[in-house]
């Protein structure tokens, strides 16, 4: 026989053993359900206690059920061989039928008779409303029908128990729960900081993985370099010193030279130059007049423009294009420098021609600027052609030719003014350089500009910077707009191509026409001439 709970119904049917012991008596509780299942309810129940409440009341004590093992089928059939509760599995004494004598039953009255319950009620009607039973309050001390008595005390104080202990209780479990929560905040911030901490722990690991790795690599850059320096200050060094001791020397050698030369020509040029060629006969207003006249041969010849004017000296071309050309600016050696204020432009400079080898006359043209002054005389008195030809230092020429050229006078700063281009040389003066495109194109176009010298600022290019001139960065006097595509007053290069670390402001100071060399060739050759405009046939 084993203990098991049994969970039955209030108000099934309920049977019941007693058996004395001191003050407490048992009671067998049983239902249909339990028997089948083979289970009994024995309940001890305080006698001072419950005398005054029911037997029926499941509320007034606790059951616990034993299950027997014998088999419960006998009694459904009304018997009760049931044992009863003891110190061991019978509850009769044994007897000695030798010593003893055989138990015998006592005489007994009858059963008390008369009085007891009245009759149960009668079943209801089928139309008949049936009453409704609450079922008893498991958790109250009173039953709902007050039928069923009243309950013991016992659940009562168990109900005030626990309420007593409910609240002091529930605040600790609230404390607790704060107390929960606290920590698992904290805990959740530790975790996190340890993460970071984690987390830069192997940043500051990388990182200085990185700085070994660069210091490696630094190392090894600073080992290259220690033998580099090694071996360029021991051997290179040196080497190169020997060199330049050997090239200082030859330098001086030159040096020395030259002095001897320059000291040769001062005495030579302690005596004015004097043209020692014979003039022509012949003259005229201009060179054109002087061909018509039966000048023939291209050299230097006196002109006059007008009667109230001295005559000066030009030089003639009388074999290009049909001759009568008079040579107003010649460049072909660089022996004569112009970069010159705005005075010498006005009046002229330079060398107008020098005698032939073996002839009695000047019949090599010289590096000249014939003069603003006269150069604008000239191109008042009618229509005037200009041919500009120009020679690079592998013999190739091309040339440029403008129908219309007029040079205004002085108080209008000598102002340009060109037209009808026709030529190989391509249109520097009127389009510009034709590798720049846009406003950087229309920044070199020379038509319509003012002559500019370095200390007489009347180009293109406006600026509040006094070094900021064309003039001055270009090497010469010219129609500068800001600043050029031809430059034919520039500085002499020798071979043609030059840099601009050559250059003395780092510009394409040369003799150049930009759209034939562009900025960076200076010409060999370049020489400008005008004639008066006339029908040819």
């Amino acid at each position: 026989m084993w203990l098991q709970q049994c969970q039955g119904t209030v108000g099934q049917k309920w049977g019941e053993e007693k058996h004395l012991k001191t003050r407490h008596f048992y009671i067998l509780i049983y239902t249909d359900w339990c028997q089948k299942m083979g289970i009994f309810f024995y309940t001890q129940v305080d006698s001072a206690v419950c005398n005054r409440c029911t037997y029926t009341s499941r509320s007034c004590h606790q059951s616990t059920c034993f299950k027997r093992e014998k088999n419960l089928s006998k009694y459904s059939n009304g018997q009760d061989d049931r044992p009863k509760v003891g110190l061991d599995a019978r509850g009769h004494r044994p007897y000695d039928k030798k010593k003893e004598e055989a138990p015998s039953l006592r005489p007994v009255p009858p059963p008390i008779s008369g009085g007891g319950y009245r009759a149960r009620p009668a079943t209801a009607t089928v139309g008949q409303k049936k009453v409704e039973r609450k079922p008893p309050d498991a958790d109250g001390c009173l039953h709902a029908d007050p039928d069923l008595g009243v309950l013991c005390p016992t659940g009562c104080k168990l109900q005030d128990t626990l309420v007593r202990q409910e609240r002091p209780i529930r605040k600790s479990i609230e404390d607790l729960r704060n107390t929960v929560e606290s920590v698992s905040r904290t805990s959740s911030s530790t975790f996190q900081y340890i993460t970071l901490l984690k987390n830069m722990w192997k940043g500051r690991q990388n990182q200085v993985q990185d700085n070994e790795n660069v210091v490696n690599e630094y190392s090894s850059h600073l080992e290259k370099h220690q033998l580099y320096i090694d071996e360029t200050v021991k051997n290179n060094i040196p080497t190169k010193l020997r060199v330049l001791r050997s090239i200082l020397e030859n330098l001086r050698s030159k040096i020395q030279k030259l002095e001897s030369d320059v000291s040769t020509q001062m005495e030579y040029c302690r005596t004015p130059c004097t043209v020692t060629c014979n003039i022509p006969v012949v003259s005229g207003k201009e060179c054109e007049e002087i061909i018509r006249n039966g000048g023939e041969t291209s050299e230097m010849y006196l002109i006059q423009p007008e009667d109230s004017s001295k005559p000066y000296r030009v030089y003639c071309d009388m074999k290009t294009e049909k001759g009568g050309w008079t040579v107003i600016q010649n460049r072909q050696d660089g022996s004569v420098d112009f970069g010159r204020k705005w005075d010498p432009y006005k009046q002229g400079f330079g060398n107008i021609a020098t005698n032939a080898e073996g002839k009695k006359y000047c019949g090599v043209p010289g590096e000249y600027w014939l003069g603003n002054d006269r150069i604008s005389q000239l191109t008042n008195m009618g229509p005037t052609k200009l041919l500009i030809e120009m020679e690079d230092w592998k013999g190739d020429k091309v040339t440029a030719l403008y129908e219309g050229f007029t040079v205004q006078n002085e108080a209008n700063k000598y102002q340009l003014s060109v037209s009808k281009y026709k030529g190989t040389a391509g249109n520097a003066l009127i389009e510009g350089a034709s590798q720049l495109v846009g406003e950087n194109r229309t920044m070199t176009i020379h038509n319509s500009m003012f002559f500019s010298t370095y200390d007489r600022d009347n180009d293109g290019w406006k600026t509040t910077d006094p070094r900021k001139q064309c003039s001055k960065e270009d090497g010469g006097g010219w129609w500068y707009n800001r600043c050029h595509a031809a430059n034919p007053n520039g500085r002499y290069y020798w071979g043609g191509a030059y840099t601009w670390d050559m250059a003395k402001h780092g510009t394409d100071d040369g003799v150049v026409w930009m759209n034939w060399q562009g900025s960076w060739y200076s010409m060999k050759k370049m020489s400008m001439k005008i004639r008066p405009y006339f029908p040819e046939q």
